[in-house]
């Protein structure tokens, strides 16, 4: 048994020196900016309610430096809170080009079908696709298309930190700092760039059309990801920028940060494949074993080694505040995030916002109820 153990223990750490290794190889590589390569971006940002930081997200947009873009926002209903925020943003920055789109198209995933009413309105080639509650620094334009400037780039997309107010968001946050950024990092490292985060997402306005449209993927959760796969199947590489965003995360229970990570196990489960290897990666949780049956020789330099990432990835990486204050509870949040590995593990629903959602075997949306 001891033997068994010491294997899987060597697994985990070798995935955590990978994790380690990619993680300061990528932010230690000189930043993609271009003097000459600044082509005019339409951000398409769809929008639904006005969740708290919304204002901030919104605005650090329009304080950008950058010489040609535009704003379009996409709502669904006439009635969003965030239309305010919207007209608000135009008086204080009247001379910047803002957008508001009232998005009519029915679709499976919500935000894409409003993505395909919002592109037909937008003016430029490139295009950028970021999440609602997404604040940017102000070289966000400067940084982020430039990889396209290479006609072999498909996608740009982009880490993020979180910030959040109470403490079931805050241990949400801590599990992004340092355990899904690290995985995020492993991929590119090893060859894997498929994929694009909702974060951020630049692309030509000709690859999307090529892939068939928004309307391409329209029944998927993970939207996200199927926009960069299907791009990257054009034969064109997916990048992964040095440059992180933020994002403001608002669950005020636990229960809401469980479901939360609940369904992006289980969309990672379903669109992806290779779910259950994730297994073998959770150093903590073989630490764990490793004490149980004695093994402290194999227990302590894993459970130093995942630290040593954990800390390196979101604190000198992304910068998280959070991973600063609550460092010391990094193991007991990935025990939880062991515990979100399982209930990924079965099932094919998730809770969406006041949705619950019905998932096929491929990711699709094939049901969907108000709860």
């Amino acid at each position: 048994m001891i033997w068994l153990l010491a294997a899987i223990s060597a697994a985990a750490a070798g995935y955590q020196i990978l994790a380690l290794i990619a993680t300061i190889r990528h932010f230690t590589r000189s930043a993609d900016v271009s003097a000459e390569f600044l082509p005019p971006v339409s951000i398409l940002k769809p929008l639904y309610g006005a969740d708290p930081g919304l204002w901030e997200a919104l605005r650090s947009h329009a304080v950008l430096e950058y010489p040609t873009f535009e704003i379009v926002f996409g709502v669904r209903s006439v009635e969003d809170p965030s239309i305010v925020l919207i007209e608000r943003l135009r008086c204080e920055f009247p001379d910047l080009n803002i957008r508001l789109v009232r998005c009519r198209r029915k679709g499976a995933n919500g935000k894409v079908a409003a993505l395909a009413d919002m592109v037909r309105h937008a003016r430029y080639a490139t295009l950028l696709v970021n999440d609602s509650d997404i604040s940017v620094p102000p070289g966000y334009l400067r940084e982020v298309p430039a990889p396209l400037a290479d006609p072999k780039t498909g996608i740009v997309t982009c880490l993020y930190r979180a910030t959040a107010d109470r403490l079931p968001a805050r241990w949400e946050g801590l599990g992004i700092a340092t355990d899904f950024a690290p995985s995020a990092l492993v991929a590119p490292f090893v060859g894997i760039s498929e994929f694009g985060l909702g974060s951020t997402i630049a692309f030509r306005r000709a690859d999307l059309e090529a892939i068939g449209g928004f309307e391409a993927i329209a029944d998927y959760i993970a939207d996200d990801y199927q926009l960069g796969a299907r791009i990257h199947c054009l034969g064109r590489r997916n990048v992964l920028s040095r440059l992180v965003v933020e994002t403001h995360l608002h669950a005020t229970k636990w229960s809401e940060a469980w479901q939360h990570q609940v369904r992006w196990a289980r969309t990672i489960r379903l669109s992806r494949g290779a779910y259950a290897g994730l297994f073998l990666t959770h150093a903590t949780f073989w630490a764990c074993v490793d004490f149980a049956f004695g093994a402290w020789w194999l227990a302590l330099p894993l459970l130093a080694l995942r630290m040593t990432t954990a800390i390196t990835a979101g604190w000198w990486g992304l910068r998280s505040p959070d991973v600063k204050r609550l460092w010391p509870m990094i193991p007991f949040r990935d025990l939880w995030g062991t515990g979100v590995w399982l209930a990924g593990m079965f099932g094919h629903t998730v809770r969406w916002r006041d949705q619950e959602l019905t998932l096929d075997d491929e990711g699709r949306i094939v049901g969907a109820k108000i709860r």
